[in-house]
This record gives C-alpha cells, sequence and structure tokens, in this order.
C-alpha cells in the first residue's frame, strides 16, 4: 500500500486542541515547543503573541501537522494534526508562513496553489487580501507572471498575494504566521477585513502577530515566552489578567 494512503475523513470544522505538546524541529535536538496546552473552538479568532524565539512558528507549524509532537498531543477536530492526509488536508487550511514562497508563474496560479484556476475564487480572495487593485495595475493583470520568488514585487505586495492564496475557497483553517510585518495601513485594515469575513463563515483563524490592533477580532489571546504557552482564553479576560499581574508587581516594586 501507498504509506500516505488514508481513510478519508470528514470536512473539518477546525477546533483545535493541544494537550501537554512537546515540539522539537526535524533534526534538532533542542525543544521548540514545551507542554504546551491551549484550546481554539472551531469558527474562533486566535491571536498568538509574544517575544521573537517564544516558539509561535514552531507551534503552527505543530498545529498544521508540519512536524509531529515528540509528546502529547495536536488535534484538529479529534484528529491528531499530523495523522490526516495531506492531499485531503492541503485544500481545507489556509496558510501564510514568515518567508513567504511565491513561485514561478502567474499571479492567478500563484493564488489558486498551482491548481486548475478558478478565477472567480482568485478574484475573492484577492479583493479580500486587498491586493486586486494592484494586481489590475500590472501590464497583464491576474496573467503577470511574478518571476523567480515574486523578485519583482515588494515585501508586502507578496505578503497580500500570500494573503490571497491563503484566502483562495475560504479554508476552514487559516493560518497566518506574522501575516501583517510587512503590511501598511491599508493592508492591516485589509487584514482585518478578511479576518472577519472568515469568521462570518465559519472558519478558525489562527493569526501570531506582534501588533495589538488585531486583538479587537480577536476572541481567544495565546501568550507564549520561551517555549511555552503562558496563558491561553477569551482575549478580554487574558488581557484583564496581564493588566491586574503588572498592576500587582509595580505595586510590590513600590511597597519594596
Amino acid at each position: 500500500s501507498i504509506p500516505d494512503e488514508k481513510m478519508a475523513l470528514p470536512p473539518i470544522a477546525g477546533h483545535i486542541k493541544v494537550t501537554s505538546a512537546v515540539i522539537v524541529p526535524p533534526g534538532s535536538d533542542s525543544v521548540a515547543v514545551n507542554y504546551a496546552n491551549l484550546e481554539v473552538p472551531a469558527g474562533s479568532v486566535a491571536t498568538i503573541i509574544g517575544p521573537s524565539g517564544a516558539g509561535k512558528s514552531s507551534l503552527i507549524r505543530g498545529l498544521l501537522g508540519l512536524w509531529p509532537t515528540v509528546s502529547g498531543e495536536i488535534r484538529i477536530d479529534g484528529t491528531e494534526a499530523a495523522s490526516y492526509s495531506r492531499l485531503e488536508l492541503g485544500p481545507q487550511i489556509g496558510y501564510l508562513p514568515q518567508g513567504i514562497e511565491l513561485l514561478e508563474g502567474s499571479i492567478s496560479s500563484n493564488i489558486a496553489r498551482f491548481e486548475e484556476v478558478d478565477a472567480d475564487a482568485v478574484v475573492a480572495a484577492a479583493v479580500a487580501a486587498g491586493v486586486h487593485e494592484f494586481i489590475l495595475s500590472l501590464p497583464n493583470g491576474y496573467d503577470t507572471s511574478i518571476g523567480q520568488s515574486g523578485g519583482m514585487l515588494s515585501p508586502g505586495q507578496r505578503q497580500r498575494i500570500g494573503l490571497a492564496r491563503a484566502l483562495y475557497k475560504w479554508p476552514k483553517l487559516v493560518v497566518l504566521d506574522e501575516a501583517n510585518s510587512n503590511l501598511d495601513e491599508t493592508g492591516e485594515q485589509a487584514l482585518i477585513a478578511a479576518m472577519t469575513m472568515l469568521k462570518q463563515r465559519g472558519s478558525t483563524v489562527i493569526l501570531v502577530s506582534h501588533r495589538q490592533n488585531v486583538l479587537p477580532v480577536s476572541d481567544i489571546l495565546i501568550i507564549m515566552n520561551k517555549t511555552r504557552v503562558l496563558n491561553c482564553g477569551p482575549t478580554a479576560q487574558v488581557i484583564a489578567e496581564i493588566e491586574a499581574t503588572s498592576n500587582s508587581n509595580q505595586q510590590i516594586g513600590a511597597v519594596t
């Protein structure tokens, strides 16, 4: 039998549960995520924040089943993330990694993930990502070849096209790793609007971000530091806990 030949599972709803997950990057001995516990209900928007090196991107790769857990579990709708068939799970997930990889070919092919191009779906994704007008301004519009690695595009333009690819056909689980790192204010507004639209459609969105202006659309806030999940819960509740802790620390400092 073919190694990746697995029984078909029902379409995902996007419920994520992580239990005592330990993740070690392939080929490494260093633990990147240490005993993480978190839960994201289907149809929620979750934001992961924390300093560089906290393990945010490593957790994302574990959630997507790209990196297996050494111990503990990461489950999508009750099934271990790494045990899904890639061919089956891929179309149901939108993923924008930090290092955006665009391939040589047309913009429409890149947005459609080099599958058969659904023109309406490509345009809808580009509009949602706030990149439609820019694409139309190019010499050949959506048929413009972007060259190797998207070299003719600015980092912000690459990011928006990568976002359109992640939004293509409105996947049930959309994972965005620093999706707003190169975006200007207009791009940021398009991102927040896209996240709101995904939520209305019942998709689960997980966003890694250093910027706080995405928090108003976030249902769940996950805080990481030094490979650990320090807190995970409703956004307003987690923010209140952080503020209470910082206030009590200031009071302790004043007393001592």
